[in-house]
């Protein structure tokens, strides 16, 4: 278009954007967005911070909960004495046991004397330690067997008082349930070991073999008649009582002491007795140790002093490290060069000799636990310090700063008011982070032996490794458990840890990637 046509354009094709008289900016219909806000926005685009994050909560609401309701008589008892019984249990799960997996079995080598053995609990009780057997090498005389752990203990001999005898009895009948067997005639034996071993029903050879009859039975070596005070209905099946002879009839206890204060020693099925005194059926999800404990509690309950541990420690050094740091930082100069060389003097001092010289020299006044808490306390905010120093070279010169100097504002307030918020997601972000430090700290201190918890009366998931090392290769699930905690928790916050850090970055605030 040449100049002169755009000369004889009507005027009236043309109107105003904008007629009032006055003009103005109009308000912006976006919504404002907070700083925690569009943290939280950038954090969950993250998924796999997410994800941590909601392995770390789960993880909590474990060691927080399964302690107060999951616990049960058997669990938080840890004092009786009858936990021997039930040691070194495998994992077992209702909902997996019927699919051959979970079952509270192990696949074992055993030889052709501990098979029979075995197997006469399983034709004692009907509860058979051998579910299947699997190989026998006929050279070696050796059975590849899946055995059930929690039938292997079979019969254990015990010392009752008369209420406890009956309330057994009385159990027996109402529930239909065997607990007490006959007692053995143990003149039989002439192996001394024999005398005290409970599993020891039948007639054996001078080699130990059982005696079986021409149909492969067993010969049973019960002890008859006696006067026991039995008078209960439950009674093995072969007791020839049942059948109206009473006088052949099978004796279930020994009295010792006085007829007034003695006890009865009598043979307990460990299994069927385990329901009688707790409830339930005996079936651990991940199994017990080798005091017979509740792995499934006791690691909750180390997961929670793990976490309340790291989390005290925390807070201490962040309050250190957040004052010490910002000192440093604010006021540069010698100051700053005088408190950096006393952190880099600690910082270089290898904190396994620090946590060795205050178990052995402190641990005496103050125990195994305030001793690691020193330890961790004297070094622990070293890391904190510097990061809060660096944020505060970083921000002290900024223009905010220089204004709020120049009217009048004291150090302190500069310091805690002005600076240290805009240093805030970095520093809980590292603080954040000293949490599974913590942990797998102390878990690498108990595991190698040089701090011992359970002698200040604690748990943790150190000490449940620690008792489970021995134990690795015969029954692993001591160790594994623990083991898969501390993987997890570690994996968790370094994924969570790097999200919040992002998310936390003041340069990424309001981007939309």
């Amino acid at each position: 278009m040449e100049d002169k046509d755009m000369m004889n354009i009507d005027k009236s094709m043309f109107e105003f954007a904008q007629k009032d008289e006055k003009l103005h900016d109009t308000k912006l219909d976006a919504k404002r967005v907070g700083y925690f806000k569009d943290a939280f926005m950038r954090f969950r685009k993250n998924k796999g911070s997410v994800v941590g994050g909601i392995i770390i909560i789960l993880l909590l609401l474990f060691a927080i909960f399964v302690p107060i309701f999951g616990g049960n008589s058997y669990a938080n008892n840890i004092k009786d004495n009858t936990y021997l019984y039930y040691k070194k249990l495998m994992p077992k799960s209702s909902l997996f046991a019927g699919l051959g997996f979970w079952d509270g079995c192990k696949t074992e080598e055993m030889n052709v004397n501990s098979y029979n053995y075995y197997n006469a609990i399983g034709v004692e009780t009907g509860c058979n330690p051998i579910v299947a057997v699997k190989d026998f090498d006929q050279v070696e005389r050796m059975y590849t067997v899946k055995s059930d752990s929690y039938y292997k203990n079979g019969m254990v001999y015990m010392t009752l008082t008369k209420e406890e005898y009956q309330n057994i009895q009385k159990w027996q009948d109402e529930n239909e349930i065997q607990v007490i067997y006959p007692a053995v005639d143990l003149a039989k034996y002439t192996v001394e070991s024999f005398k005290t071993d409970a599993n020891r029903w039948y007639v054996v050879d001078q080699r130990g073999f059982p005696v079986v009859d021409a149909s492969g039975n067993y010969e049973e070596n019960y002890l008859k008649t006696g006067t026991d005070d039995y008078t209960s209905k439950m009674r093995i099946a072969s007791d020839p009582y049942n059948s109206g002879d009473t006088e052949n009839a099978y004796r279930y206890a020994r009295l010792t002491g006085s007829s007034t204060s003695g006890g009865y020693y009598v043979r307990i099925f460990t299994y069927n007795y385990f329901i009688y005194k707790y409830g339930f059926e005996p079936a651990f999800l991940f199994g017990t140790n080798d005091l017979g404990q509740d792995l499934f509690t006791r690691l909750a309950e180390g997961a929670r002093f793990s976490f309340l541990l790291a989390l005290f420690i925390s807070m201490i050094n962040l309050t250190i490290g957040a004052i010490y740091g910002a000192i440093e930082g604010y006021y540069g100069g010698a100051v700053d060069l005088t408190m950096e060389r006393i952190s880099d003097i600690l910082a270089n001092v290898p904190f396994i000799v620090v946590v060795t010289l205050f178990n052995l020299h402190l641990s005496k006044q103050v125990g195994a636990l305030g001793s690691l808490l020193f330890a961790f306390v004297t070094t622990g905010w070293i890391g904190t310090a510097g990061t809060v120093r660096m944020q505060f070279y970083r921000f002290k010169n900024q223009e905010y700063v220089l204004a709020a100097r120049t009217l009048g504002a004291s150090n302190a307030r500069i310091m805690f008011k002005h600076i240290f918020p805009n240093a805030l997601g970095t520093i809980v972000t590292s603080s954040i982070l000293v949490i599974p430090s913590v942990i797998f700290s102390e878990s690498m201190l108990s595991y190698l032996g040089i701090i011992n918890l359970e002698t200040s009366g604690f748990t943790s998931v150190g000490t449940l490794l620690s008792q489970g090392q021995g134990f690795l290769s015969t029954y692993p699930h001591i160790l594994l458990f623990p083991a898969i905690f501390v993987s997890l928790l570690m994996i968790s916050f370094n994924l969570f840890g790097n999200g919040l850090r992002d998310a936390f970055n003041p340069s990424l605030r309001g981007s939309e990637d």
